[in-house]
């Protein structure tokens, strides 16, 4: 392929950019080389430059595996650069650079297997594939590695297939002939080099291959010949072991519909129970890879028959058997997580009412399995005594275990289902009684001896809480008493008020227990440890919300605690405390509801006020932002019910502090985090208090809006919207003239976005632009009528436009709703109808003149409009805007089919040069006109998410090579 003048002068360039790259030079240097290689990669000279460097043995190896890789992308993406003609000489230079490369380095003969992979794909006019491969690698031991990579990747390529630009039939045709036509020859080929020595048997490589070609032979094929017993004599090796188990557990997977697959687990199934020595074998050599591996083998054919094991329980017991003989035997907790998945499948099938019997016969396996899941619970012991380090300053493995319990803590759950949750819970429960009468005696203080025997059974106390009904009276009458009990040591105290926590639905049930839990979990503020006071927090949240109305005469007691804790907290735990006491002032008589409300949220009012007062920088205006939520908390829980014609004592309260919190937005108009809790809080009560709020709006809207203008922040916005959605036409309880103001109040902040649109560039606006778009969302929804036919709706269009430029999916997501939601009041019927007729009735239909407003807009902008959508697709959005962008334009196609072809045309040629064939855009517009004419818009939409798809791919998409790169950016005038 490559001419003896691409010499070393003609790759030069690209070593030099390589080096740069690898080097410590400058970071502009380093963009600049990046840039130039990314440029590189995607052009026409690479396809010589790439071959002369790999055919340059004195080339360092990195800069190899670079043109290896290059030529990888040049195949997959950009065959369409080379004439018909030159394809065959492609695929012969390519296989002289194979047996080049037969001896390695291997990633370099990986890339090299793959670019053929890629090309027989696309070379249809390429027959004899395997043939041709085998012939140029040859018969060594090389080559017989070559060969089987080869055929190891080929159908995963295959499969990796919507890569390439190829039409699904072309696809599933040339996947027939590489795959299905060659999958009996490949099967005689593998069993012919398994037989051939015993070298070629334990060659891990030989089960990847089979493994990946299990896509196409039927696994029956494969048991019955002699690779099975090839495959099992080589989990014993350890050359092999990994990719054997990789390849059993391939054949288990593709047996899951063990109806279908019935022939093949008999074959199987007694042959992996013959492993289950392995076990003990793994656990006697504390070999943690061979544990895992052997873990593996029969929780995924567990995973895979679970269904059979549900029917035929005693056939199919040794299974269930040998997982949990893994969990049991695993001392090191390195496999156990394998098996999680497969209890988690036999329990759902188990807990299925056909399979009771099955549930019955392997009720011991899951009591033995609570048995082994709480003794895994167990913290480690430090060898050298140092209780405040179990983990040797192990952070990760720390972090590991904890994560790991929480998922142990899901198996017991599973265990409660099948065996029920008082088994479950006795166990834990004699755990601690037995640790009592073991080690009580010996506790002094906060020293505990063997704390970790009774930790773990309170963690699965906790764990299991989810599980347990409030109606439950054989252990938790027992256990909950016990718990208030546990001794002082951090690490017990924790877990205790933690599981407290869970059952705190059985105590409301339960109030002769209250009072001792309520003492426990206060005297846990005032402990030394901050994750004890953390928990003591969040239980108290739970005990207040859940036993609300058993609370309810403690206003006094509650209100001293509240105020004696709530300044020691950190926010996460001051914000539950006051949910907990939030949830106890929500139930108290109406009348008492304005008074107990002003009790705790005065002081809490008056530390803003204070603390506002003092605030210079950061950390004081986030304190202030701090007790700011807690005010919301408060309105968020207090939600008394009052009849439409009586005032809200709530609401009463809230006109009280409204000129205050009006206050602190206007002086702090800098500070994010306090406008945007303020903001929240008005929220709130716009949502909590609904249209009983209607005597705040004047106020309120007032200073909503001088917020925004003083601060450009888009939280007013948001506060606006819950206004709009509460006051819109139509709601309950409010007039017209009401909704009017509302609507104005909603004109006026468009109004001021359109003016700081125009001032700053919207890269500096992402978070204003989100909360503006959703807010005009609401107001086409709300207001369909008055927004799409006023001034307003070319500029939100305008303004959405300029949204899409942005790279942050948050913003343009939010244009995009806004303008499907815009489109959708161009049809007859839109999806969501807030149109009243002359009788106030709703109307079934939109208005002509909203439709016709709809149909103006699109006639100014429906070009640009195509052309930010259809780039944005093939440039810059992120891939979670795609189906709202294709949303959008199918609403444009099916609105105005015709004309939104032409603007997809348009944009068509307004794309860079060299990066789209005529050919294919005269197919895509073909298509496009061919499913118009059969009126199947939906399926033009498929053709535009396929095309974009594929030029991304190609022209924008970062080629591997280069490490993590970031995405080209195509900026072009539209």
């Amino acid at each position: 392929m490559a001419s003896k003048s691409a010499s070393a002068g003609g790759f030069a360039p690209v070593l030099s950019a390589l080096t740069t790259m690898q080097s410590n030079v400058a970071g502009k240097e380093k963009t600049e080389a990046h840039e130039f290689l990314e440029k590189f990669q995607k052009s026409s000279e690479a396809w010589n430059t790439t071959h002369a460097i790999l055919q340059d043995s004195s080339v360092p190896v990195e800069a190899r595996l670079f043109a290896a890789t290059t030529l990888k992308g040049k195949i997959i993406y950009d065959l369409h650069q080379l004439p018909a003609e030159a394809l065959t000489p492609l695929r012969d230079s390519l296989l002289s650079l194979l047996q080049l490369y037969l001896a390695g380095p291997r990633p370099i003969r990986t890339q090299l297997c793959i670019c053929l992979a890629s090309l027989a794909i696309q070379l249809t006019s390429w027959k004899d594939v395997l043939s041709t491969v085998g012939t140029a690698v040859g018969n060594s031991s090389d080559g017989g590695d070559c060969l089987l990579d080869f055929l190891r990747i080929l159908p995963e390529e295959v499969t990796e297939g919507r890569k390439i630009n190829l039409s699904e039939e072309e696809l599933a045709d040339r996947t027939k002939e590489l795959l299905e036509d060659n999958s009996a020859q490949v099967l005689n080929l593998l069993v012919s080099y398994a037989q051939s020595s015993t070298q070629a048997a334990h060659n891990p490589r030989l089960y990847s291959c089979i493994a990946s070609w299990l896509r196409e032979i039927p696994t029956i094929d494969v048991v019955n010949s002699p690779l099975l017993n090839e495959i099992i004599d080589a989990i014993n090796d350890n050359d092999s072991f990994d990719s054997a188990v990789d390849c059993l557990c391939t054949m288990f997977r593709d047996t899951r519909d063990v109806d279908e697959s019935l022939s093949v687990i008999k074959i199987l199934y007694p042959r992996i129970i013959q492993l289950r020595p392995m076990i003990q074998q793994s656990a006697a050599t504390e070999d943690n890879d061979l544990m895992k591996g052997v873990t593996r083998i029969f929780a995924e054919a567990g995973e895979a028959w679970v269904v059979l094991i549900a029917r035929m329980p005693t056939e199919f017991r040794d299974l269930v058997e040998c997982v949990l003989e893994c969990c049991m035997r695993d001392k090191d907790r390195e496999a156990i997580s394998v098996t999680f998945v497969f209890w988690y499948e036999l329990k759902q099938c188990l807990t299925i009412e056909k399979y009771i019997s099955a549930r019955a016969s392997l009720a011991d396996l899951y009591s033995k399995l609570v048995d082994v899941m709480i003794k895994h619970l167990e913290f480690p012991t430090p060898e050298d005594g140092d209780e405040k380090d179990l983990f040797d300053g192990d952070r990760e493995q720390e972090d590991k275990f904890r994560g790991f319990r929480h998922n142990m803590g899901d198996v017991l759950k599973d265990c409660c289902e099948v065996i029920g949750v008082t088994q479950c819970l006795g166990k834990a429960f004699a755990l601690i009684q037995t640790w009592g009468q073991q080690y009580g005696s010996q506790v002094s203080g906060a020293s505990v001896p063997h704390w970790q025997e009774l930790e773990a059974p309170l963690f699965s106390l906790r764990a299991m809480g989810r599980m347990v009904s409030p109606e439950e009276e054989t252990v938790l009458p027992n256990v909950i008493p016990l718990l208030t009990t546990v001794p002082d040591h951090e690490k017990l105290k924790f877990q205790a008020i933690m599981a407290l926590a869970r059952y705190t639905e059985w105590t409301s049930q339960h109030p002769e227990t209250l009072e001792a839990q309520l003492n426990y979990v206060i005297s846990g503020f005032n402990h030394t440890s901050v994750e004890v006071v953390q928990a003591a927090a969040l239980a108290f949240r739970f005990l207040g919300t859940d036993c609300q109305k058993l609370l309810g005469d403690h206003i006094p007691q509650l209100h001293h605690f509240y105020e004696s804790v709530i300044d020691k907290l950190k926010p996460s735990s001051q914000e539950e405390v006051t949910e907990g006491v939030a949830a106890v002032v929500a139930v108290q008589p109406v009348n008492k509801i304005y008074e107990t409300l002003k009790m705790f949220c005065d002081p809490v009012m008056s530390r803003v006020v204070s603390l506002a007062q003092q605030a210079k920088d950061e950390n004081g205006e986030k304190t202030v932002a701090d007790y700011l939520g807690l005010m919301t908390i408060f309105f968020d829980w207090v939600q008394p019910y009052v009849s439409p014609n009586e005032p809200n004592p709530a609401v009463k309260y809230c006109q009280e502090i409204l000129p205050a919190l009006s206050g602190i937005a206007k002086h702090f108009t800098r500070s994010i985090p306090i406008l945007e809790r303020v903001c929240k809080c008005w929220r709130v009560m716009v949502i909590s208090y609904r249209t009983a709020t209607a005597p705040l709006l004047p106020a309120l809207a007032s200073s909503i809006a001088e917020g925004f203008e003083a601060s450009r922040q888009g939280c007013f916005l948001w506060a606006t919207d819950a206004v709009i959605r509460e006051f819109s036409y139509g709601a309950e309880f409010v007039d017209e003239a009401t909704s009017d103001n509302v609507f104005r109040f909603f004109a006026q902040q468009a109004t001021v976005f359109f003016k700081i649109l125009t001032e700053l560039q919207p890269v500096e606006l992402p978070d204003v632009i989100e909360d503006f778009f959703r807010l005009s969302s609401d107001a086409v929804r709300f207001y369909p009528n008055k927004s799409i036919t006023s001034n307003l709706s070319l500029p939100m269009v305008q303004a959405s436009l300029t949204a899409l430029t942005l790279q942050s999916m948050e913003p343009i997501q939010a244009a995009l709703h806004f303008l499907r939601d815009f489109l959708d009041f161009g049809f007859e019927k839109p999806p969501i109808s807030n149109f009243n007729g002359p009788d106030g009735e709703p109307t079934p239909g939109t208005p002509p003149e909203v439709r016709e407003a709809v149909k103006q807009v699109l006639n100014s902008t429906g070009q640009q409009l195509v052309h930010r959508v259809l780039t944005g697709m093939m440039f810059s959005f992120p891939e979670d805007c795609f189906p709202d962008a294709s949303g959008v334009l199918l609403s444009l196609f099916n609105l105005a089919p015709e004309t939104a072809a032409q603007w997809v045309q348009g944009t068509l040629q307004l794309l860079p040069t060299g990066t789209l064939k005529p050919a294919e855009a005269n197919k895509l517009m073909k298509g496009i006109s061919d499913k118009l004419q059969q009126n199947e818009p939906r399926k033009v939409r498929v053709l535009l998410q396929d095309f974009t798809n594929s030029y991304r791919r190609r022209n924008v998409a970062p080629r591997e090579g280069l490490g993590r790169l970031e995405a080209t950016r195509f900026r072009f005038s539209g």
